[in-house]
């Protein structure tokens, strides 16, 4: 029994100094997670006021030649922020993007579009989605407004013309929809919009929420990271490595 009891206590004081042990590289690992995170948001938060400044050359001047169409997509919690939104596309169209599209999941940036218009008196709503009309003025900042439950009824009105058009009509020979169909359905329905060159995301989400799928088949994205903390270096910096992007279509 002395034996067996004095085994017991040593399991134990092993047990409790490995818990601690293990307790203690938790929360080293912690910290050391905490200070690499911390000195990297010092680090881009330096960069992006270094840029601002206008102290890097290769920021000053951005060819915008690529860059016919961004997209901007907005997490809906933080789209209630109408003064960012509104921050955010004064600051594109000083560095002289002239098409933007504004989305958000449950359409608070679409009910808000009076507001935002109101602030921005260089804006102007692009109603047509067709690629001519939207890049058509130059003069002002041109903004299209899109919510998930556009991309759901304009898959739903292409469905519908397609089922009409080779199951109800003439044409009933061919059933095997290709991309080309579709895409003709729905410009048809007038929702094939342009493409957009660069889709900015921003929010706590990495991923594009809900935004068209068929209008970002070539579409570069990048992560912005939370709207409170959008920085006017940071959305410069996205803009000219874009420019400096080479992309490869195939065939």
């Amino acid at each position: 029994m002395d034996v067996g009891d004095e085994m017991q206590k040593v399991y134990c004081w092993t047990a409790q100094i490995g818990n601690v042990v293990l307790l203690l590289l938790w929360h080293i690992l912690h910290f050391v997670i905490s200070v690499w995170y911390c000195a990297l948001g010092i680090a881009h938060m330096l960069e992006s006021y270094i840029i601002s400044s206008g102290l890097l050359r290769r920021y000053k001047a951005l060819n915008l030649d690529r860059l016919q169409f961004l997209a901007v997509v907005v997490d809906s919690e933080e789209a209630h922020q109408i003064s960012k939104v509104t921050e955010l596309l004064q600051w594109l169209r000083t560095i002289g993007v002239k098409n933007v599209c504004l989305y958000d999941t449950e359409g608070v940036l679409k009910k808000s579009k009076e507001a935002i218009l109101e602030r921005l008196h260089v804006a102007k709503v692009s109603e047509e989605a067709t690629k001519n009309v939207t890049l058509l003025d130059q003069k002002h900042l041109n903004l299209e407004f899109a919510s998930y439950p556009d991309g759901k009824d304009a898959v739903a009105k292409a469905a519908n013309v397609l089922f009409v058009k080779y199951y109800l009509g003439r044409d009933q020979k061919e059933k095997n929809f290709t991309e080309s169909h579709v895409a003709e359905a729905l410009r048809t329905v007038g929702s094939r919009g342009p493409d957009p060159d660069l889709l900015l995301i921003y929010g706590p989400a990495r991923c594009h929420l809900g935004f068209p799928a068929w209008r970002i088949r070539y579409t570069e994205i990048v992560h912005m990271g939370p709207l409170k903390s959008m920085r006017y270096g940071s959305l410069r910096k996205a803009i000219q490595k874009f420019t400096m992007v080479r992309q490869n279509y195939g065939k």
